[in-house]
């Protein structure tokens, strides 16, 4: 699990799927709104609270994406409230859940080599589609008309070498420039090795 705290009032939590395991956890449980989910957002809060020294009380807004094969992330804002004694006596969240998934594998790299080599696993077990974009001196790599058999097969290449990017595509596509637009794995073979 990744903390990160965007402003006063935001903070972003990445789980893996591993994160959600460990905790005997799977995605449907976030979905079905489950006790054992509630006991895991309530330590997560705990663990923000005192990581960033915030006091979490009161209404929070909950956005869920769910990231196909990667995890979730997490956008927590806690609502402005006027101080009021009792409230913060009872020591109550309130949470508004929104859930959103996505169906994009995106891993972020730090070094080009690490596309390269990447890339040259994928294309050995003949998975070659894909879009390389660059953005903020990193390499982001999109997998995409991948076959449901090798989702997992995917990610774990992708995961020895990247990390899953916090970023959406969206903000990439527009932001970023791109570098293969299509069989990113497959070119990427022929120019460097």
């Amino acid at each position: 699990m990744r903390l990160e705290r965007l402003n006063y009032n935001k903070i972003k939590i990445f789980l893996t799927l591993d994160d959600l395991t460990d905790r005997g956890l799977t995605k449907e449980d976030v979905w079905k709104d489950s006790l054992k989910w509630h006991q895991l957002f309530h330590e997560m809060l705990e663990e923000a609270s005192e990581e960033f020294g915030v006091d979490i009380q009161g209404t929070v807004a909950v956005e869920i994406f769910s990231m196909q094969a990667q995890g979730m992330v997490m956008i927590v804002t806690m609502e402005e409230q006027e101080q009021d004694d009792e409230l913060l006596d009872d020591g109550f969240i309130e949470m508004q859940v929104t859930v959103d998934g996505s169906e994009d594998i995106l891993f972020e790299f730090q070094d080009f080599e690490d596309v390269i080599q990447m890339a040259k696993r994928l294309k050995l077990v003949h998975i070659e589609n894909g879009s390389l974009y660059s953005y903020k001196g990193k390499y982001f790599y999109r997998v995409s008309d991948i076959h449901d058999e090798d989702i997992h097969r995917a990610v774990a290449i992708l995961a020895e070498f990247g990390n899953p990017s916090f970023a959406s595509i969206h903000l990439i596509e527009e932001y970023g420039k791109i570098i293969i637009k299509n069989n990113a794995a497959k070119k990427l073979v022929e120019f460097f090795l």
